[in-house]
Formats: structure tokens, sequence, C-alpha cells
């Protein structure tokens, strides 16, 4: 039985989805729009940040197509054993419980045409980058996704797109939900001063958020803590450093195995208190 906050909460991230679809626009002559940036333009949601994710309540027992792009759903994992890797092909739609079900069972799903694990570069050379701040991010943001403008990366700008104080958990939460969802390679949050923002998105399950500072703290974070959501602080950084910064990250692949293996031991203590009944929402020395 479907409780009345279920529903609720369904209708939102249905209405949310479909204005998503709907205002995604080129970035291009609104305030404070960068050319050639995808952004979400004349929306403003405001993200719930408690509760557990939604199932879906459609039928998953079959791969198949939707909207013309294959479907990867539960039923194409069942022979991936645990810790092994599925290869899935580019374009494809993964579902909500498939990814959930690898993110269980440890499989790492590998969308084909990138390149060695790790690397957050494509075949093409390509990085598909999600990019959230506050208002103490808008100038930096801004001036990173100018400087990136002719990369060709695909960028994506989930906002804010101005300078008025906004909650940079919202921002942050988009962003690690893009990367965890397999719509972004990278998550770029930037706000005062990267601290927040490194929080909020390490509650999104497969996020590995790292608040960096310096070019040397960057390299780290992908060698060795295998992030895969950047960061930064816009009033603490200058342009030109975050931009070196961002390049060091993008630049640098994940590290040995025995990098990999603490790595593990991080997304078990995740799995675990993912999973456990009753688990406290805020920690015992809370106010």
């Amino acid at each position: 039985m479907t409780s009345d906050q279920d529903l609720r909460a369904l209708a939102r991230r249905a209405v949310g989805r479909a204005l998503s679809e709907r205002g995604r626009t080129e970035h291009a002559g609104a305030h404070g729009s960068v050319p050639g940036v995808e952004r979400m333009a004349g929306i403003h949601v405001t993200v719930e940040p408690e509760g557990e994710p939604l199932r879906p309540k459609r039928d998953e027992s079959r791969g198949g197509q939707r909207g013309g792009a294959e479907l990867v759903t539960v039923d194409d994992l069942r022979r991936v054993p645990d810790g092994g890797r599925f290869d899935f092909p580019r374009g494809a739609q993964v579902t909500a419980l498939a990814r959930e079900e690898a993110w269980r069972r440890r499989i790492a799903l590998v969308e084909r045409g990138l390149t060695a694990a790790g690397d957050a570069r494509r075949e093409d050379g390509r990085v598909r980058l999600a990019f959230g701040g506050d208002h103490g991010g808008f100038a930096t943001k801004r001036a990173l996704l100018e400087e990136l403008r002719g990369s060709g990366h695909v960028l994506l700008d989930l906002g804010s797109h101005d300078e008025n104080s906004v909650d940079y958990p919202d921002y942050a939460r988009a962003v690690a939900e893009a990367v965890s969802e397999g719509r972004a390679d990278i998550g770029v949050c930037i706000d005062g001063a990267g601290i927040g923002s490194a929080m909020a998105a390490n509650k999104v399950p497969g996020v590995r958020a790292a608040n960096c500072w310096d070019v040397a703290s960057a390299k780290n974070a992908r060698e060795h803590n295998y992030a895969n959501v950047l960061t930064l602080g816009g009033k603490r950084l200058s342009p030109s450093a975050a931009l070196e910064i961002l390049q060091t990250f993008l630049s640098t692949p994940w590290g040995e195995e025995r990098h990999g293996r603490r790595i593990a031991k991080i997304t078990a203590i995740e799995r675990h208190y993912a999973r456990a009944p009753g688990a406290r929402a805020t920690p015992s020395n809370a106010p």
C-alpha cells in the first residue's frame, strides 16, 4: 500500500522531470548565460532533503526499448557476479532499479565508448560535465563555463543562474544525482568554500565528492580517492586557480589497485548504513 507521502513525493518527481525536459534550452541570451551550455531555464525546484528514493512501480523484468533508446534493467544484471562489470551500449537508458541493484551488488556499470577505468574522458576525448553552485559560486562557475565552452566537452549548467541567495544543498544534490544516474561523467559544485557542497553531494549513493583547493589535492582526489565530483570554494579561489584545479581533476585517472581496495571499503560503509534498519538521520551529538 503506497502511503500518501510516497504518492506526493512521486508526483513531485514526475512533475519535476517533465518540467526539466520542457525547460532545457541552449544557455544563450539569458541573464548570466554562457553560449553553448545547456541549462535549465525558468524552472525553480526546491529539492526535499529527506526521504528514501522511490522505486519505479513498473515491471522491469525484461530489457527492451524506451523512447527509441535501449533499456538496461535488473534482468540484464542477473548473470553478472557480485563485484563484476556490465558493459552497456552508449546512449542506453539504465533504469533506477538497475542502478540500485548494481550499487547493492558492487557491479560496475560501464558505458561503451569510455576509455580506461577511472579516466573521465571518453574515446572521443570529451567529458560530460555537470555544473552547479549557489550565489557564492556563481561568478566562478560562469568563468569556468566560459573557459570550457570551446573545449568540446558536454557542459550542463544546473544553476544557479544569478547571484541571488539560494541554498547550496539543492544544487549539490542536482549535480551529484546527475553523476550517480549516469547523465554526467564528472560533477563540479561551487559554493563559497566548497565544504558544504561536498557534504551534501556525498549523501548521494555512488558519489565521491572532494573539496579541492590546489592542483595537488585535485590529483590526490582522483588518483587515491577515485573522486567523481569536484567541489570548489568560489570565494577562496581565483577563476584561474579554479580552472587549473578542474583541468588537473579531469586529466588524472584513478590510481592503482591498492587504492581501489580502500575505496571499496568506503562503498561498504555507505552500503551498510543505507540498508541499516532504523539508522539515525542525525549524529548522536547533534543539537
